[in-house]
């Protein structure tokens, strides 16, 4: 079992990977800035590349969006709360995944939900 570790312990790996996603961020929209000679030919490999590039530009803005909320939720003292059962989030998936918002009870219904609606069982 993992030992409890603060909210003010998680807010400072919070905060570094919050410069490390800026500054990824910035790479990536940097390098979608430069000029391509893009043709219209089917499987042409610089228009791949720029699509490669806003690709992984959509996750690190995903994933500079949930840092920055666990940011304000510890601001606002409600870090480490289920945001759907309001129970405390287990402390070792707070250390393995610092921006969760669900305990694993929830999200474990959550995820089977979303599959079962996926597979049109839900109305």
């Amino acid at each position: 079992m993992a030992k409890y570790t603060s909210p003010e312990s998680h807010r400072s790996r919070l905060e570094a990977e919050r410069a490390d996603l800026l500054e990824e961020i910035e790479r990536l929209r940097s390098l979608l800035k430069t000029d391509t000679d893009a043709s219209t030919q089917e499987g042409d490999p610089d228009i791949y590349e720029r699509e490669k590039t806003m690709a992984f530009l959509e996750q690190a803005q995903a994933r500079l969006d949930a840092v920055e909320r666990a940011l304000r939720l510890i601001e606002q003292g409600q870090y480490g709360l289920c945001e759907r059962c309001g129970q405390p989030i287990e402390p070792e998936r707070l250390e393995a995944l610092l921006d969760a918002t669900l305990c694993m009870k929830c999200q474990s219904e959550v995820e089977r939900l979303s599959a079962r609606a996926r597979r049109g069982l839900l109305p």
